[in-house]
């Protein structure tokens, strides 16, 4: 079996749902990110490119409805100007689509069917439209509702269990009352995701990351607030449930917020990865290499806590333990589930998430698994450590998590 190397990562700023990046169509921002990737990479040229140096490329996207065209893995390496002869195909695991993409294409690699796989994710959340079900019959005399893509649950089959069903944000508030997460602990969590996203960029350790928009004014993520507090974020009202006064995260009170989830937002990821002997061809030195891979489910309404056991498998399959793991890259959809999983861990907070997270930069859903893969190998590069884990939380009940090993490590 080969291994499988990390050799580059970029990604768009995040934008704002109606922001910075709202006017640009989902399958641009994928094209975007594709075009730089194979700009940044020596080998890449278009000859070489013609002659099969990328083997596939693999996105993910959870929409898929709307402007992404279905295979928006297709149109992007069409859009930007890759030969015709680079096939694409394109993932759907919602939250953890990029993610997935880059685990199918680290098996590819491993068996021998690709050498070079380019992978990534796309998500415009702004742009994702509404859909109308067709009717059974012709000429209904009713009303008909349109259903938002966006975000969750749409068109839901009737047979469907309706505790599976729920809202993200209930499924959170559920999750956080079965395992006694405070509303102050998430509101501080929270902050911290904030402060720390603004130190990295003001320290530029997203400057060889990020990749701004063409036609945009947008240069680093948008959603982040400088200077946030835990007592700031203890103002705002909550989302899904009323707030009856008790902060302990064990009653039916309401604890989830705006200001403690993370938003609506647009962008797209992109991962260069390769086996060993692509070095040559790519004109770049790996930088890590993907050691396990682990994905596993439960509930659909605990979705927020499936990444405990994921992380779990992946961690076995690298054959490593949790004392061995120096970082950590938890995609943090809210920061009640965020908490839960890392309770379960038994890991120190303080290696989660060094520069921020998706509470903070955002998580446009396609895109987030590119994100934390590709941020996790710049961290381990940065800090010298040899392991870390990127883990993420998948709506319907599902996790995904992927463990590198740093080929620069001090120890």
């Amino acid at each position: 079996m080969n291994e499988a190397f990390v050799y580059d990562s970029i990604r768009t700023p995040f934008g704002k749902f109606g922001g910075g990046l709202a006017a640009i169509r989902p399958d641009d921002l994928a094209a975007h990110v594709v075009r730089s990737i194979v700009n940044r990479a020596p080998g890449l040229t278009i000859d070489a490119l013609e002659a099969g140096a990328v083997d596939e490329v693999v996105f993910g996207n959870a929409n898929g409805a709307g402007e992404e065209n279905r295979n928006v893995a297709r149109m992007a390496t069409l859009l930007a100007g890759l030969p015709t002869s680079v096939p694409g195909t394109t993932v759907n695991r919602l939250c953890g689509s990029s993610l997935d993409a880059a685990i199918i294409a680290s098996r590819q690699i491993a068996v021998g069917d690709a050498d070079v796989v380019l992978v990534g994710g796309v998500e415009s959340m702004s742009r994702a439209p509404w859909v109308l079900p067709k009717t059974e019959k012709p000429y209904p005399a009713g009303d008909m509702m349109l259903a938002s893509t966006t975000l969750g649950w749409r068109l839901v089959n009737p047979t469907m269990p309706p505790e599976w069903t729920v809202s993200n944000g209930e499924a959170t508030e559920q999750l956080r009352e079965r395992h006694g997460i405070s509303r102050d602990r998430q509101d501080e969590f929270a902050s911290r995701s904030h402060n720390l996203s603004d130190e990295a960029w003001n320290e530029g350790f997203y400057d060889d990351l990020v990749v701004p928009v063409p036609g945009t004014d947008l240069t680093r993520d948008e959603g982040i607030r400088s200077g946030s507090s835990a007592e700031k974020l203890s103002g705002l009202r909550t989302s899904f449930r009323p707030d009856n006064g008790d902060r302990s995260g064990t009653t039916k009170g309401g604890t989830v917020t705006a200001g403690n989830a993370s938003p609506l937002s647009d962008g797209a990821s992109a991962v260069l990865l390769g086996s060993g002997a692509a070095a040559a061809t790519i004109g770049l030195e790996p930088i890590a290499r993907i050691a396990g891979r682990g994905a596993a489910a439960n509930e659909p309404q605990f979705f927020g806590f499936a990444p405990v056991e994921a992380a779990k498998r992946a961690i076995a399959k690298a054959g490593i333990s949790w004392d061995q793991v120096g970082a950590v890259e938890l995609n943090e959809a809210f920061a009640a589930q965020s908490l839960a999983c890392i309770d379960a861990w038994k890991i120190d907070p303080g290696i989660v998430n060094r520069h921020g997270g998706a509470i903070a930069m955002g998580h446009p859903l396609g895109a987030s698994g590119g994100r934390i893969l590709g941020t996790l190998a710049h961290s381990l590069q940065r800090t010298g450590e040899r392991w870390g884990v990127a883990a993420i939380c998948i709506g319907l009940g599902q996790g995904l998590a992927v463990v590198l090993e740093n080929l620069t490590a001090k120890n």
